[in-house]
């Protein structure tokens, strides 16, 4: 009787696999029905077009694919130090797996259950075929497609030949396609001639290219991760302990950027955001059409407007470089960025750090990349929380010195004033009165709660801000200035920024819409005070005088100026109802410069000013623009 139910089990469980069997061998098959042959593989369709355009739909900015840079070279003319290079990081099992690693999937399915993600330690077979026939989705049906064809692809074509059509698709870049064209382009050489730690930084570049690009904001991130190539290359053995080392130390000369995409920085920004959201097969999808943010007319003033006055400014007060962003308050679209004077100046100087050691850094992006104290600019987040709990611009403040427990903090001038009230204390700037209200009327932790409300998103440890706080003292990044002076613009709503409109497919399907709603985080009252203190230019003129570069006559223009301690940073920040204009002058390194912020970055500011009044922002974007109507009920939140 025992013996009779063992067999019976045996014989069910037997019958079990053999369906199991059955079951995947038709899924293999059906997905193989409904797939391109690889055979196709270097057929034209792979060559369909990204293209990146402004918000209009009518300035092209980039192409992803069209007029894309590529040079086909056999693996005969690939240097072996690049194959063992992009072998050890992508996929070290690459000549022993059948187009799958099942190792590497068993761990990646764990990872998935537990993490409840679709990911998974892709082959550069599997690389390959995604970007050439399938969709980024993540989903299960995808991946199962994807294996299928890999498997497909792995039986009909040597290893060999998998690998050179890897490395002559595979982006190395903003339109740089192909190691051949990634080596002309970024060190003007053919692709045999590289030395071993050019083959390490081309194959760091693949896992992320815009993120990576040897042109962008991250440099130092991607000189990381090429030393991390030459350790997994060692790890298998590729090269030696020596070699490994040399290869970190040399210094790797890059070649100028060329100039093939318009609006360099912010295009940049926009593929990184879409590989941060969707991953870097998104951007290699065909047939894209990326509709973004940005007001070309208003881009191309900014980009002759910072590189003018950064030319004067390094003469005048040794100020190498400058960053400017413009945003439509209502809708917390980016219409500008600048984000250097001159993102196809000369590339980096020996021993250059991008945030660090250098003057000027021609493709580091300082409106999103660097972090850098605001100085006065910063006083109008105080004066809100202090007029949030209950002060007004008639309150008396008074100027004198003071000692805050061995704290001493003086005017920029010297002087004091007495007794005077908070508009004339905000208007003219001065260093004593802020501080009073910060400790009297804002208080600490409420201001620092404010201005992460308000966009604010580099204050992650509170507890090591003091009163110094109402000065600026806290690093902060240009972007987010614009999204909080943005709230008193939009009269106390705030959106975070956006720089894509929407997303349409080959087929004119939108993918993807920008449809952010704004949040009411600070009440209208404060946001009209604080406006009418920042456009006030009577207030203004006892420091800054009567006709300054502050001044407007026509209509309502709220600024704020500031510099860091030793002019290491000059700001001007102000706003319209149409658009909030920040821009930060000085050196990428932090050295002194010989100005104000009102002398480095006023004029910049002004000229932004006036050619987003000149174009009429609020008129020319009126359509794609969300604002919240006059009566709609929306809560404050405070973060």
């Amino acid at each position: 009787m025992i013996k009779f139910k063992i067999k019976d089990k045996k014989q069910l469980f037997i019958i079990a696999l053999i369906a199991i069997f059955i079951a995947c061998v038709f899924v293999f098959f059906s997905f193989l029905r409904e797939l391109p042959r690889p055979e196709v593989f270097t057929e034209a369709q792979i060559n369909q077009s990204t293209k990146i355009y402004d918000r209009t739909g009518k300035i092209l900015l980039s192409n992803v694919y069209g007029e894309e840079k590529r040079t086909y070279v056999p693996l005969s003319q690939i240097p072996d130090i690049l194959q063992k290079a992009v072998i050890a990081t992508e996929d070290h099992r690459f000549y022993t797996h059948f187009g799958i690693d099942l190792t590497g999937l068993l761990g990646a399915v764990i990872s998935n259950i537990e993490k409840g993600e679709m990911r998974g330690a892709s082959t550069i077979t599997q690389q390959l075929i995604r970007s050439t026939f399938l969709t980024p989705e993540k989903s299960l049906t995808r991946k199962i497609k994807e294996a299928v064809l890999s498997v497909e692809l792995d039986r009909k074509y040597s290893k060999d030949q998998i690998l050179e059509w890897y490395l002559n698709q595979v982006p190395f870049g903003i339109n740089i396609y192909g190691a051949e064209e990634a080596s002309l382009t970024y060190f003007q050489k053919p692709i045999q001639d590289i030395d071993l730690s050019e083959a390490a930084m081309l194959a760091a570049i693949i896992q992320l290219p815009s993120y990576y690009s040897p042109y962008g904001p991250n440099f130092d991130k991607l000189m990381e991760r090429k030393n991390l190539v030459l350790q997994r290359m060692k790890e298998e053995g590729y090269i030696t302990e020596e070699e490994d080392k040399a290869a970190t130390e040399k210094e790797i000369k890059i070649s100028k950027l060329p100039n093939t995409t318009l609006a360099y920085h912010f295009v940049t920004y926009v593929k990184q955001q879409i590989e941060d959201t969707y991953g870097s097969d998104f951007l290699q999808t065909k047939g894209l059409k990326i509709y973004t943010t940005l007001d070309w007319e208003l881009q191309k003033s900014a980009e002759d407007i910072v590189k003018t006055n950064v030319n004067k400014n390094m003469v005048n007060f040794g100020a190498y470089n400058a960053s400017a962003v413009v945003m439509a308050p209502k809708t917390g679209e980016i219409l500008a960025m600048v984000g250097s004077a001159d993102p196809y100046g000369d590339p980096l100087p020996k021993g250059c750090d991008p945030a660090t050691t250098c003057k000027f850094v021609p493709s580091y992006n300082v409106a999103v990349q660097s972090i850098r104290q605001p100085g006065s600019s910063f006083k109008p987040i105080i004066y809100a929380t202090a007029f949030r709990n209950g002060a007004t611009d008639t309150t008396i403040v008074v100027d004198e010195p003071v000692n805050f427990n061995g704290y001493a903090p003086n005017n920029y001038d010297g002087r004091f004033r007495g007794a005077l009230t908070i508009r004339s204390a905000l208007a003219q700037s001065l260093n004593i009165p802020a501080v009073k209200v910060l400790n009297e009327y804002a208080g600490l932790q409420n201001a620092i709660s404010l201005s992460k409300a308000m966009g604010i998103t580099t204050l992650k440890d509170s507890s090591k801000y003091g009163l110094s706080f109402a000065l600026g003292a806290a690093d902060v990044r240009l972007i987010d200035m614009a999204t909080a002076f943005s709230v008193f613009s939009s009269n106390g709503y705030k959106i975070d920024p956006s720089v894509i409109l929407k997303i349409e497919d080959s087929q004119g399907t939108v993918i993807y819409e920008n449809k952010k709603t704004p949040r009411k985080v600070l009440e209208s009252n404060v946001c009209e005070m604080i406006t009418s203190i920042l456009s006030d230019n009577n207030a203004r003129a006892p420091m800054f005088g009567a006709n300054s570069l502050l001044r407007f006559d026509n209509y309502t223009v709220a600024v704020k100026t500031g510099t860091s301690q030793e002019s290491r940073d000059g700001w001007t920040v102000g706003y319209t109802s149409d658009a909030v204009v920040v821009v930060w002058a000085g050196n990428n390194d932090h050295s002194k410069m010989s100005a104000i912020g009102e002398q480095a970055a006023g004029p910049i500011w002004r000229a932004l000013i006036l050619k987003s009044v000149e174009i009429n922002t609020n008129a020319k974007h009126q359509e794609t623009s969300q604002p919240v109507e006059p009566g709609t009920e929306v809560p404050l939140v405070m973060d």
